[in-house]
């Protein structure tokens, strides 16, 4: 019975009081079953929760109870279990770090694309698509037409697209990544270096999973997620490692229960998808 809520969520906006908010926040949430990973810094706050539907809902209401919060972005999906063994709130200079000063998403941003435009965009051809995301979430699955940047952290993005030849020409592009927050990232430091013509794709993979019909879907393989779940499939049911590309073996989250090493079967399906 899938009666565990999983909440993808973030929003950027100034907390200048984010430090006094981390153990409120903790406490809250473990007094209600609520496990996950959160960050909290100066311009925002980012995470994933897992619990039951009504303690991850009060958690989003109390986080929308703050004024600056109100306008959380958040996507959810259902499991049998949770996929977190603790709630852990962490204080970051930033929510999802690119290492560039001045890039401030609620300032500057790229042109949104609802999920049921999206297929149009990335099948212009005088459009470049990027996976703003690594290399091992790349493995497990992307867009039709998307390029690698190859990157380990999200902090070398800036650096490979100083050097892409595809985008010396500064092209319209469009960018996606899991939930849509590195996107924000990233389409604010490329409008401030030159580019002008930059689109990312609203709610990110998740939200595009959720709102296109398979049949009629670009995407490709599945999208990687940081929790026990290791992966979710097109219906955003969890793969929990079933598959797991080579590309990815050494980042799987610390904190999950997957064990290392394919069975018999699990490694069947790998041969079959390589």
């Amino acid at each position: 019975m899938n009666d565990i809520l999983v909440a993808a969520l973030y929003q950027f906006t100034t907390l200048d009081d984010f430090e006094a908010m981390r153990d409120p926040l903790k406490t809250f949430c473990e007094a209600r079953d609520v496990r996950g990973s959160l960050l909290l810094a100066a311009e925002g706050i980012n995470g994933t929760l897992c619990g039951p539907e009504a303690g991850v809902r009060a958690v989003l209401a109390h986080l929308r109870g703050d004024p600056r919060l109100k306008d959380l972005s958040h996507k959810e999906a259902w499991t049998d279990r949770h996929v977190f063994k603790r709630m852990k709130v962490r204080l970051k200079q930033e929510i999802v770090r690119l290492a560039v000063d001045g890039v401030d998403p609620t300032e500057i941003v790229g042109h949104y694309v609802k999920p049921e435009d999206w297929n149009d965009l990335i099948s212009d051809p005088d459009v470049v698509v990027i996976d703003t995301r690594n290399d091992y979430e790349f493995a497990f699955g992307t867009f039709d037409r998307a390029l690698n940047p190859q990157t380990q952290a999200f902090r070398e993005f800036p650096d490979w697209v100083e050097g892409a030849a595809p985008l010396k020409a500064k092209p319209k592009v469009a960018m996606f990544c899991t939930g849509g927050i590195r996107c924000e990232k990233a389409t604010a430091w490329m409008l401030q270096n030159g580019f002008e013509d930059v689109y990312h794709l609203e709610g990110g993979i998740l939200n595009y999973l959720e709102k296109v019909p398979q049949d009629q879907s670009l995407w490709k393989g599945e999208c990687f997620v940081f929790d026990d779940r290791v992966s979710v499939d097109h219906q955003l049911q969890p793969c929990w490692g079933a598959w797991v590309p080579e590309e990815a073996r050494h980042i799987l989250n610390e904190d999950t229960d997957y064990e290392k090493g394919l069975s018999v079967d699990a490694s069947a399906q790998a041969e079959a998808k390589s």
